[in-house]
């Protein structure tokens, strides 16, 4: 009798050796596709950590080094450009040389203004919680100004010294000694023999003398005849002149608009 016919051999096949004959393509296709959709998963569950660990750091960076601020005003013209609805300078304040040093005559410091600087500031803050929260955020990068009456001037003259205006040139006296400030282009006028500190009619520049409390300074902005600094504060407890714990930091740096970028010079005010 004839052998039954046989069933050709099957050959088990080279990728998965069990035999079957059936290819493991479909499998590994799977197999590849979940694997990307799980790392698609992961990737959109490290969002929300990494953007928390970004405000962190920008939190600690801003609150314990340096921090930007927008110029909101025209008062330290023309070394630093601000004015309402315009887009002011950004400027770097750095918050470490302080802690090892008070700030010296011809620094450009921003501080929190002390409560009778403060009669007249109101918050810029949106009762909007939504715009609020993109207001503080902004703030962090210097796109809006802080919700703080954080103002800037320039340092004049530190606790013990006595500060006035004006000679018969017109120049403020620190200790008697005229200062040298080459930053200030825009100030009242004072005319020998015409409008002065003796005249009848007084110059807008005179002020004093007023004799800085220790710890204290006495701060200017750089555009004498637009700036509401120590000057127009004089009637009060501290005679105009501000704490020095109240001072933030040192403004060191504009870092925008790129056709402003550049250092913030501290000039040598006192030394003659």
């Amino acid at each position: 009798m004839a052998d039954a016919p046989q069933d050709p051999a099957v050959t088990p096949d080279a990728n998965n050796g069990d035999g079957t004959g059936k290819s493991n393509g479909g499998n590994g296709g799977r197999r590849r596709a979940h694997g990307k959709e799980k790392k698609q998963r992961s990737f959109w569950r490290e969002i929300p950590i990494l953007i928390v660990v970004a405000l962190l750091l920008s939190f600690l960076l801003q609150t314990f080094i340096a921090r930007v601020y927008l110029i909101p005003s025209e008062s330290m013209e023309p070394t630093l450009h601000g004015c309402p609805g315009c887009t002011g300078d950004r400027i770097v304040v750095e918050k470490i040389s302080y802690r090892f040093g008070d700030p010296e005559p011809g620094d450009v410091v921003v501080f929190r203004g002390p409560e009778s600087w403060s009669e007249n500031w109101d918050s810029k803050r949106s009762s909007n919680v939504v715009v609020r929260g993109a207001q503080e955020l902004g703030s962090l990068v210097g796109l809006v100004p802080p919700d703080e009456n954080d103002l800037v001037k320039r340092v004049i003259a530190t606790g013990g010294q006595t500060v006035e205006c004006c000679d018969d040139q017109g120049r403020i006296l620190v200790d008697g000694k005229p200062l040298d400030e080459p930053y200030v282009e825009m100030d009242f006028p004072f005319i020998p023999g015409v409008q002065t500190c003796t005249t009848a009619v007084k110059s807008g520049r005179c002020f004093g003398p007023v004799t800085v409390p220790e710890g204290n300074l006495w701060v200017m902005g750089d555009n004498r005849s637009n700036s509401a600094d120590s000057r127009y504060h004089v009637s009060d407890e501290l005679q105009g002149t501000i704490p020095i714990d109240n001072v933030i930091g040192k403004a060191t740096f504009i870092v925008l608009p790129p056709s402003r970028w550049g250092k913030i010079s501290s000039p040598d005010i006192q030394q003659q």
